[in-house]
């Protein structure tokens, strides 16, 4: 690898990518700060260098678009997982706004996404089946791809990943987006990156414009807040003003929590407006049609917001296919009617005490979960709110007397994101300010809002070089390891502060961990930008919505010492501390430290590969801290290990038919078992797993009490890791093989704790089950007695769980389904599964996987021929076709809805199936019971 040349700044964005650099000299301090203009297609065959390439991407079809009419000047290298023929750029843009469903937009905000396996192909998010896909992931890492490949065919002798390249990402983003930006970074060809948060890089490009004036233009301002309204995100921070040894210094102080709020929503709002007007208000768009249309109303609204906006702008919406020209509509969108949304709507002229508005649910729109509240100035006002006392303390120190009464509003205000070209939104933002605060307050100049974060990525590498000023100010959040208590709530230890300068490392030393070695741990984090909680190793009270749940870390710490060398069952346990840092990169460290060698370090991992938001633990334990238990846990696993523990010869086969009620009495009645109970019996269980064939009722308690207590095979501590013992099992099958009610157990035992299977392993019990549920086993008199046999109506039970399957199995599996309804004595377990094959609301897997608004469509004319009053099961087989989810991609058309409304009010439903589907609704837990079939475990919730 070659000495650097160049310092590189890449604005990863929502809507844009953009790249500056400047050459490395020995006079780097002046050395001039260029953007980069990057090849990219603008027309079929036509390749132009732009300053901006849009964060867009298109994948044609096959056959509708020549090869040679995609030429770039480089021989193209698609990522690993990338299709090869996708289209990104401005040509990509345009193909979007004529196309539908086949353009990735938004991929940067997918990549903040929790409640999605971010690695998972789903983008385009509305398109269907024959559309291939892509992760948010690879889309990401493909821009950067694109940015690497022309970067090196204009520096043959200087290529990207030997430069010292700065990434940008909004403070804002969760340690887990972060370590995803970083992988699709690597997986670009720029394994050697830095992050930076883009408030951040706004404040460097305006010091490096203004260095010769920022100190006399910055001496009556002690507090700047920056506000970024980018196309995915309202991303804000505070800068502290000070002077330190005579010289200007600044301090990052506050940032603001993540904010899925930004211009994508005002053109969602636009598409809205002119969806109603093209059809009058009497038919929606698809998915996919909606997402044509907001690439013009993009366009409107840039037009509309200028300073010198026309009076009016036409969208026009194309038709498809063969209409492509003949089915096309036109409307007018007035300046009048942009600006009243505009301002209206994202920017009210608000007071201080106005806060944001929490609704049970957020927007949803293509998946993704925007802001309850479009209000962005009330945003504003409670990200000032939530850090008060930082705010008071900075303007206090220049001299402000402010009563307690008075808001601690900053005294200038920095802006950046493509919504402040608009003059009349940069105005409406200031004086919403000074009207807070009853004094102007000052503006500090940014003339290009869509190249500043860019241009301050390369600030920032010079200010690395010392060339230039370093904003200071270390961890923009405090990270704490939660523990439970049940006498004082949840609490979390303070692993990192505040604050802390980047690989400035914190040791717990106070705080000891006996950890088992071979076994994998879970940490359970949280965050904070709270700045009430700030010592480490001090323990907090996490009981807040200032706290954010981070993705869990994950680590195995090896044992060096031979398995002969420990006696029988005895664990290999290290006593460890935590060791902490945030590293140079911009990420969250956090490295297990043996107490009795310091050189023996085990460093953690992000577990980020599935979508472990979907389940909350109430009683958020980390497994390396003490777990409350219930007092007689010891005699529960005692009476375990009685059953199925030892030899035959001591088993008491006696005790195995009293064994759930001898544990009801120990423990509690079986309902109330918290989850940290559940897992200890579980291990239990799988340690004599090997002893469940000593009878046929050893085989079915171990089925129903093992089910029980790992349901519903995720998101607690070390899940993973039980569900590889349990696996094990499924290929040796059942022992006493003749008995229908152990084959209705062992079916159920997988149902319960399906939600813990990959979707290969889901696929071989899929291979098993399908022949007996296909309607063509009643024709094979063998497969008939055998489907009898082995419990069919649970194995349609659990077909129906396996939420994992591809989207094509699912429809295989409802069309036989619905083909065998005539065999009445499996209705009930036939419309369960129906209803749960095409909930719109998946419980465990990723919603791209579901079966589309218009299959159900075509489905729900069979249900709605029955008598819903006679067999409420049928009932609420529709209600879970039809929940309402406020994803146009899922849900079902306004008709199919006002028919199933209708029928289940005349059917006198309950009035809760009727919310689930007229709205949007969190389950409760007697409906997430009837749903999913099962109770969650005390501790466990679903996030919808």
């Amino acid at each position: 690898m070659s000495s650097p040349r160049y310092l590189v700044g890449i604005d990863l964005g929502t809507t844009h990518t953009v790249v500056a650099y400047t050459p490395i000299t020995d006079e780097l301090e002046t050395s001039p700060i260029s953007i980069f203009e990057i090849d990219q297609l603008i027309a079929p065959g036509e390749v132009a260098r732009k300053p901006l390439l849009p964060s867009f991407r298109y994948h044609p079809a096959e056959g509708e678009i020549s090869p040679s009419e995609l030429v770039l000047p480089w021989d193209i290298q698609p990522v690993k997982g990338d299709i090869s023929n996708a289209i990104i750029g401005e040509f990509a843009r345009e193909l979007g706004a004529k196309v539908e469903g086949r353009q990735v937009v938004s991929a940067k905000s997918w990549l903040s996404h929790t409640g999605v396996d971010r690695s998972e192909a789903i983008l385009p998010w509305s398109s269907n089946s024959s559309v291939e896909k892509v992760s948010p992931v690879v889309a990401s890492a493909s821009y950067l791809n694109h940015v690497r490949q022309a970067w090196d065919y204009h520096h043959q002798d200087a290529k990207l990943a030997d430069q010292e390249v700065v990434v940008t990402v909004p403070a804002s983003f969760d340690e887990g987006a972060r370590a995803l930006t970083l992988e699709a970074a690597a997986m670009a060809g720029l394994p050697k990156i830095l992050l930076l948060e883009e408030p951040q890089a706004v404040c460097y490009d305006w010091y490096a414009k203004n260095k010769d004036t920022a100190e006399a233009q910055l001496k009556d301002i002690p507090l700047l807040m920056v506000c970024d309204v980018g196309g995915g995100t309202t991303d804000l921070s505070l800068i502290k003003v000070s002077t330190e040894n005579e010289k200007l210094t600044l301090d990052r102080i506050g940032v603001g929590d993540h904010l899925m709020l930004g211009g994508d929503n005002l053109d969602l709002a636009l598409a809205h407006k002119a969806e109603q007007r093209l059809h009058g208000g009497a038919k929606k768009l698809s998915a996919a049609g909606l997402s044509k249309l907001i690439q013009q109303t993009r366009k409107v609204k840039e037009q509309l917001l200028s300073g010198n906006a026309p009076e009016s702008a036409k969208v026009t919406l194309l038709g498809s296919g063969s209409r492509l020209i003949g089915g096309s509509k036109s409307i007018e969108l007035t300046r009048e009617e942009v600006h009243s949304i505009a301002l209206d709507g994202f920017f009210p002229q608000t007071e201080y005490s106005d806060q944001p508005s929490h609704r049970q649910a957020a927007v949803v729109e293509f998946g993704l979960p925007y802001a309850a509240d479009p209000a962005i100035s009330k945003h504003l006002a409670q990200f000032i709110d939530l850090h008060d006392s930082v705010c008071r303390e900075a303007l206090e120190n220049n001299g402000a007397d402010l009563a307690a009464s008075l808001p601690a509003i900053p005294s200038a205000v920095l802006l950046n994101g493509g919504v402040f070209n608009s003059p009349l939104l940069s105005e409406r933002v200031l004086s919403t300010f000074s009207h807070w605060r009853g004094d102007s307050v000052t503006e500090l100049q940014n003339p290009h809002p869509d190249l500043a974060v860019a241009y301050g990525a390369v600030a920032y590498a010079k200010a690395r070089h010392g060339a230039q000023l370093k904003i200071g100010g270390g961890s923009a959040r405090s990270f704490f390891l939660t523990l439970e208590d049940k006498r004082k709530g949840k609490q979390g230890i303070c692993i990192l502060p505040k604050g802390i300068d980047e690989g400035t490392e914190v040791r717990l030393t106070d705080r000891k961990f006996a950890l088992t070695l071979g076994e994998p741990v879970r940490f359970n984090l949280v965050s904070s930008t709270d700045d009430s909680h700030t010592e480490a190793g001090e323990l907090f009270a996490i009981d807040s919505d200032s706290f954010v749940t981070l993705p869990p870390f994950i680590a195995t710490l090896d044992s060096d010492r031979d398995r002969a060398e420990l006696a029988a069952n005895q664990k290999d346990r290290e006593e460890v501390t935590l060791a902490c840092q945030l590293t140079e990169v911009g990420t969250l460290q956090i490295e297990c430290v043996s107490v009795n060698d310091d050189s023996k370090r085990w460093k953690v991992e992000f577990a980020i590969r599935k979508d472990l938001a979907k389940l909350n633990r109430g009683s958020d334990d980390a497994t390396m801290a003490e777990s409350i238990l219930p007092a007689r846990m010891d005699d529960a696993i005692s009476a375990i290990k009685q059953v199925y523990g030892g030899s035959t010869k001591n088993a008491d086969n006696k005790a195995i038919k009293t064994l759930r009620s001898n544990l009801e009495k120990m423990l509690g009645k079986r309902d109330s078992w918290e989850t940290p109970c559940l897992r200890e019996l579980a291990n239990a269980l799988l340690e004599s797993k090997k002893r469940r064939r000593r009878s046929d009722i050893h085989e079915r308690n171990w089925l129903k009490l093992a089910g029980f207590a790992m349901r519903p095979g995720f998101g607690y501590p070390s899940d993973d890791w039980r569900m590889e013992q349990v696996w094990a099992l499924y290929q040796h099958g059942i022992q006493f093989d003749s008995k229908t009610q152990t084959w209705s157990d062992w079916w159920t035992f997988w149902r319960r704790i399906a939600g813990g299977l990959s979707q290969e392993q889901q696929l071989v019990i899929f291979k098993d089950i399908a022949k007996y549920i296909n309607p063509g086993a009643t024709r094979n008199s063998k497969l008939n007695k055998e489907l009898q046999e082995r419990s069919y109506e649970d194995m349609v039970r659990l077909a129906a769980t396996l939420e994992h399957l591809p989207f094509e199995k699912k429809l295989q599996l409802i069309e036989w389904i619905f083909g065998r309804l005539q065999k009445t004595q499996y209705s009930q377990a036939h419309w369960w599964a129906i209803g749960r094959i095409a909930s719109r609301s998946p419980f465990y897997g990723s919603a791209h996987n579901l079966l589309t608004p218009q299959h159900v469509a075509y489905c729900l004319p069979e249900l709605m021929d029955y008598d819903w009053r006679k067999d409420p099961n049928i009932a609420f087989a529709a209600v879970m076709m039809c929940r309402m989810t406020g994803d146009r991609a899922l849900d079902i058309d306004d008709q199919n809805r006002a028919d199933v409304i209708a029928k289940l009010k005349a059917s006198k439903a309950p009035d809760s199936w009727i919310q689930m589907v007229s709205e949007v609704k969190v389950l409760t837990e007697a409906e997430t019971k009837r749903v999913f079939g099962d109770a969650l475990p005390t501790g466990l919730r679903l996030i919808d």
